[in-house]
């Protein structure tokens, strides 16, 4: 449960240190039917600053980019996505595996999602292919989604389409990574 709040207070009373929260106008049935329904137990709080989502994040904002760019270059944006995917580094495991189960382990990894892909090449060992598996941008860290939209913004600028000012891209990144490590963060109390 997540509520938002301002201007916390300090207070003694009966007693006993309360930590008192103003709750703003929608965060307020929710904060009411906690308090009715808490059990007498201890709870544990998660309290960091709030921060707005924009409304366009990083990875609205390379989808909107890709979508230019097809526009203009007649390419499929996923065909323009799943290029980037192979381009940006890190972000993938070569395995050796028996030419039988070669097709099987591509299938199966594709199904992951659209930038889940594969590529196979020669292996020394008879019998067997290398599989190159790429990563999809789901899992990306902050340097590989920058990467990632360095790449968009560099073709839409070669192919004259307009692109954000690099100091709001900068704070795009700054927000994504900061969604991110909330994720990161909010999974590992929940697991």
């Amino acid at each position: 449960m997540k509520i938002k709040f301002d201007a916390p207070r300090w207070e003694f009373k009966d007693g006993q240190f309360w930590l008192c929260l103003r709750i703003p106008t929608e965060s307020r049935p929710m904060a009411r039917n906690f308090a009715q329904t808490a059990r007498a137990a201890f709870y544990d709080a998660d309290i960091k600053l709030h921060r707005e989502r924009r409304s366009l994040d990083a990875n609205a904002y390379f989808w909107a980019l890709c979508g230019k760019l097809a526009e203009v270059t007649r390419i499929p944006k996923t065909d323009i996505y799943r290029q980037y995917i192979k381009e940006i580094g890190g972000n993938c495991e070569t395995v050796c595996v028996v030419d039988k189960a070669v097709e099987k382990l591509r299938k199966g990894w594709e199904h992951n999602g659209l930038g889940w892909v594969t590529d196979e090449m020669t292996s020394k060992i008879p019998g067997c292919r290398n599989v190159i598996l790429y990563y999809g941008s789901s899992t990306y860290d902050t340097a590989q989604m920058s990467r990632l939209i360095d790449l968009v913004v560099q073709d839409c600028i070669a192919q004259g389409i307009e692109v954000l000012q690099p100091q709001k891209i900068a704070a795009m990144m700054e927000e994504w990574t900061n969604a991110q490590t909330d994720k990161s963060t909010s999974n590992q109390q929940s697991g």
